[in-house]
């Protein structure tokens, strides 16, 4: 007997589960739940293919059912292995296990065998016109299309044909098999679509064995029959596919002398809205421009909607997920704000994040009255939100540097940093108060001096008497230079798909600013790839791949607070 879930939980539930659910109670499938994510192993998989992850994986959690990873490799002019092995990265990365792994080539056999049933039952014909000519014929939504002149051939031709499409010889665009439906259905998809082309380009998987190769239409919902899938969840511009999805299952139904009853298994689609994010674009075409323009620095460039873009970036699998999740799934096709996923990172990293000091804009402090040589480690709590993060040590010494904007020769009341004859604390250190700066010719300050009280110290009895500012440093001595990039909008636009100019004239030409004389302290140092950072007071941070031991690079993930909204308003 099913378990009934409270009222608040069944309120929280998406519409696709609570189809899911109503299958479930009417006995549909025997009970049994299976899903697939089926991208195209013809680029990265973006953030708008997590959302998609997280339906198809999550409804198999959720309903203990299982959920299949299938590319659709049928169009080998544009995929291979390298885009195959990513996605596979990606998906462990959301923190997702697939039951199995399958490819429509597997399938590439019994599509032929279907579109051979097809062909002499009088569904399919081979047509050899040129694409224009059929894309002419097709009509329009309120007109209706044209006849091929080849519709009506003899089946005998029709199989001649469409054998000839599968050899070395055969020109592309030469022929195509097109399904017989109804060529004056006000669904454009029945007009006698194309099933299959030819395609003379070596396949990732099958080498050279094929030469014509199913459409998606024509793959798609087949692949999910074979494989068992129960519910095939997708975007909505594929609703006005599914009657010929269902179409061609009838078919196959037919084929295998299927009869049909509410118990017979059938592949359901459901279809919810897509993920769309501002100042960024999710074409697939558009993301491979950028990458083969060397408009970004590639696939994995932080500022691309890329999952390894991200990752790289340092976003938190949990965080894209708990995006995700907070925007829902609907029927209604949105433009989601990135400040959203911005505040979903932020408060996630906000966890996890182990705290260090660095400092991005730098200028010298020298304490007066600090022994020379002299040297302390201070404690430094990894992350307070954390009792279980533990420490590390920081080193103090009489030279440090700190951020130039924490200094003011001349200060208005309000400012509570460092300032002639005001104290400060410095974090995890001791209270100072400011002497006197130095400068060069020009009037830039080159060096503050301050004098520390030697009773101040951090944790000590008594050492935390009220001051109103406290500055992160690092000791001049005992840190390291490295570079920091920091990352703004890709494009300058809030919606770049819907505008009509070339979405390269669109693109921010400060989406990327590099500052190349930061100093970290050792321990950040030390931190690899994928260590979540927060640089205290200034934001959520992650080591670079690019980093080597002579030159450290690390990448802004997000700041503190959306400063973004502020400076657009």
């Amino acid at each position: 007997m099913k378990e009934e879930r409270p009222e608040e939980e069944k309120k929280s539930i998406s519409f696709v589960e609570q189809m899911v659910e109503n299958d479930l109670a009417e006995g549909k499938n025997a009970g049994r739940i299976q899903t697939r994510f089926p991208p195209e192993p013809n680029g990265y998989l973006h953030i708008g293919h997590a959302k998609a992850i997280c339906m198809d994986f999550g409804v198999a959690e959720k309903y203990n059912g299982v959920c299949n990873l299938r590319f659709d490799d049928t169009n080998p002019s544009k995929e291979n292995t390298e885009y195959v092995e990513n996605i596979l990265n990606d998906i462990k990365w959301l923190g997702f296990k697939w039951g199995n792994v399958y490819y429509a080539s597997d399938y590439f056999e019994k599509l032929w065998d279907f579109a051979v049933w097809m062909i002499k039952n009088g569904h399919a014909y081979v047509d050899e016109q040129t694409a224009e000519q059929i894309a002419e014929q097709k009509g329009t939504p309120t007109t209706p299309g044209v006849a091929s002149p080849y519709r009506d051939r003899p089946i005998e031709e029709n199989l001649e044909l469409f054998y000839k499409m599968n050899t070395p010889e055969a020109v592309e665009g030469s022929m195509v098999l097109r399904a017989k439906i109804d060529m004056a259905n006000a669904n454009m998809h029945f007009r006698d679509p194309i099933i299959y082309r030819i395609i003379q380009i070596p396949h990732h998987r099958t080498g050279t064995k094929w030469h014509a190769y199913p459409m998606y239409d024509f793959a798609h919902g087949q692949s999910d029959y074979f494989e068992g899938v129960t519910h095939s969840i997708c975007t909505l511009e594929f609703v006005p596919h599914r009657p010929l999805y269902d179409l061609f299952i009838d078919y196959l139904k037919e084929m295998r002398g299927e009869t049909e009853n509410i118990h017979d298994f059938r592949p359901r689609q459901i279809e919810f809205n897509r993920l769309n994010l501002t100042y960024t674009v999710m074409s697939k075409r558009k993301l491979h421009t950028l990458v083969d323009e060397h408009l970004v620095a590639g696939w994995d460039d932080p500022r691309m909607p890329t999952l390894c873009g991200m990752r790289r970036r340092g976003y938190s699998p949990e965080s894209v997920r708990n995006f995700i999740k907070s925007i829902g799934y609907t029927k209604f096709d949105a433009l989601n704000d990135m400040a959203l996923l911005e505040a979903a990172v932020r408060d996630d990293l906000n966890k996890k994040a182990t705290r260090v000091s660095a400092v991005l804009n730098p200028v010298k402090l020298v304490i007066t009255n600090y022994p020379d040589g002299q040297t302390e480690e201070m404690e430094a709590i990894n992350n307070p939100e954390d009792e279980n993060a533990g420490t590390h040590t920081i080193t103090f010494s009489k030279h440090l540097w700190i951020e130039r904007d924490d200094f003011m020769e001349d200060a208005p009341k309000k400012f509570f940093r460092m300032t002639p004859g005001k104290e400060v604390r410095l974090k995890n250190a001791y209270i100072v108060k400011c002497t006197g700066c130095t400068k060069d010719a020009d009037g830039n300050i080159t060096e503050i001096q301050a004098e520390y009280d030697p009773l101040s110290k951090s944790g000590l009895e008594g050492a935390n008497r009220k001051v109103k500012g406290t500055l992160h440093w690092v000791s001049a001595d005992h840190c390291r230079k490295a570079q920091v990039r920091i990352y703004d909008r890709l494009f300058n636009v809030e919606n770049p798909s819907a505008d009509e100019r070339d979405f390269r004239e669109l693109l921010n030409p400060d989406s990327l600013r590099t500052i190349d004389c930061c100093y970290v302290e050792q321990y950040a140092a030390e931190r690899k790839p994928g260590e979540y950072l927060q640089f205290q007071r200034i934001g959520y941070f992650m080591a670079d791949p690019d980093t080597t031991d002579e030159q450290l690079v690390f990448n802004k993930t997000v700041g503190l607070k959306d400063t973004w909204a502020k400076q657009n308003k």
